[in-house]
């Protein structure tokens, strides 16, 4: 069984951040490329998060207020910047998945040329893209305290992972 690493992060002002742990599973998938990619979207999919996509991640600073995010790392590797200016600094590479919470930041600083992510939401949920401008808030804190907790965590299901670490 895996157990992600989680990670905290405190509102800081533009970037409302979360309660709740960003999680980050290291080399979940032992592959990388379209095989990593099928792996990804097909248990992401079997778990309940789908309306996935294969691209990067933005170069600037982001967030969802309407639904948790989940990246799967299927190509390259990247340097990623968590939980806005102040956040954390985290190497991703292919077969490592991140966890997302509703309001956490994320930005790429930098990627390999063929840095390429799985992206999915719970009951395939459609995000908002807000940057930490002025006027999202409080708009977007009362969008964030009600997005549902997940019914099961996008690798492991429903026994482990987010439904266990993300009790409320």
């Amino acid at each position: 069984m895996y157990l992600p690493k989680t990670l905290f992060f405190q509102d800081d002002g533009q970037i409302p951040n979360s309660s709740l742990p960003l999680l980050y599973y290291q080399q979940v998938v032992d592959s990388n490329g379209d095989k990593a990619a099928r792996w990804l979207e097909n248990t992401f999919a079997a778990n309940g998060w789908t309306n996935s996509w294969r691209w990067g991640v933005y170069d600037f600073h982001h967030y969802h207020s309407n639904t948790h995010e989940v990246l799967g790392v299927f190509q390259g590797s990247a340097l990623i910047l968590l939980g806005g200016e102040k956040g954390e600094k985290v190497k991703v590479k292919a077969g490592d998945v991140i966890i997302i919470p509703a309001g956490v930041g994320h930005k790429c600083l930098s990627h390999s040329p063929n840095f390429t992510v799985v992206g999915a939401y719970p009951e395939g949920k459609s995000p908002d893209l807000l940057k930490g401008q002025a006027g999202e808030r409080p708009q977007a804190d009362q969008n964030i305290a009600k997005v549902p907790m997940p019914a099961s965590d996008p690798i492991l299901g429903n026994k482990g992972g987010l439904v266990e670490i993300w009790k409320k």
